[in-house]
């Protein structure tokens, strides 16, 4: 379903007020039973991590770094077993894996006398196995499973879900008999930024509330909620270097699940129902960003 502004504002505003647990998606799905928990989760992620990047720079003083750490040692030397560090995460406000970053660098440049790695420091938080200390690795290992929106099984979920989206589109490509260039074939050809898919041959698409008749140049498939900043962020990161690049005409860059303006400065609904060609083509419920040239 098409999701407004309005209602996306009102979802983004329940979330000021709430932690960032799974119980608090379930009470999330309750107020809004008719959006999809996909959709719930995807804004709950990004309103999340809008709030992590204000709040960040407090986290990382001095102070906070020795209070923290100080308040875990305090924790575990009473009940090891408890989740002293998920808790402290949960009471300050801070995502679980972050906070794990936080004691674990410390417990490092404490014990080795050297600050650690990036590279150490992301191979003990994929696998806490390799943390020296077995009340520490618990720790961490319980806030890693508990975060639902950082950490590297947070991102393995969003790698996998965003490979099969393009999987997804490449079946749908194939199925329809279309002619395309992927992005390992658009590489090898020198193209330094590159969208999923480029069509050799544009068709047309027509959507909801979408003029019926723009040609569909490119296809990029992004497995997130679209909303205003994230969408900014993308016009700025990889958008207009697609329009400037493979583009012959002006055109208008859709996003997928919220409404706006078509002028590439404001996500617009655009859950495809038919992309169209001679012959005419019919992909039902493809969610797609693309840029359509006039």
């Amino acid at each position: 379903m098409i999701l407004t502004k309005a209602q996306y504002d009102e979802i983004a505003q329940c979330l000021v007020s709430v932690p960032p647990t799974r119980q608090s998606l379930r009470k999330l799905k309750q107020r809004f039973p008719s959006q999809s928990q996909a959709t719930l989760l995807s804004i709950f992620s990004q309103e999340y991590q809008k709030h992590i990047k204000r709040t960040h720079g407090k986290h990382h003083t001095l102070e906070a770094i020795e209070n923290y750490y100080q308040r875990y040692l305090n924790g575990v030397v009473k009940n090891g077993a408890a989740p002293v560090l998920l808790e402290l995460a949960n009471e300050v406000e801070y995502a679980p894996s972050l906070m794990a970053r936080i004691i674990l660098e410390r417990f490092l440049q404490e014990h080795d006398e050297t600050p650690p790695s990036k590279s150490v420091i992301n191979s003990m938080l994929r696998d806490p196995s390799q943390i020296p200390d077995g009340v520490l690795a618990n720790q961490v290992y319980q806030c890693i499973v508990n975060d639902c929106c950082y950490g590297p099984l947070v991102d393995c979920i969003k790698h996998a879900i965003g490979h099969e989206h393009e999987v997804l589109l490449r079946d749908l490509l194939l199925e329809k008999n279309l002619s395309f260039l992927d992005e390992d074939q658009l590489r090898a050809k020198g193209y330094d930024k590159t969208p999923d898919f480029i069509l050799q041959v544009p068709v047309v698409m027509l959507c909801p509330l979408a003029v019926e008749g723009h040609i569909i140049h490119w296809i990029e498939s992004k497995a997130s909620f679209g909303d205003e900043c994230s969408h900014h962020a993308y016009l700025h990161d990889q958008f207009w270097s697609y329009w400037n690049s493979l583009c012959p005409s002006p055109g208008f860059i859709r996003n997928c699940l919220l409404s706006g303006k078509d002028d590439g400065k404001c996500p617009s609904d655009c859950k495809a129902k038919q992309i169209l060609g001679p012959p005419y083509i019919n992909f039902p419920g493809l969610h797609l960003l693309g840029l359509f040239g006039t």
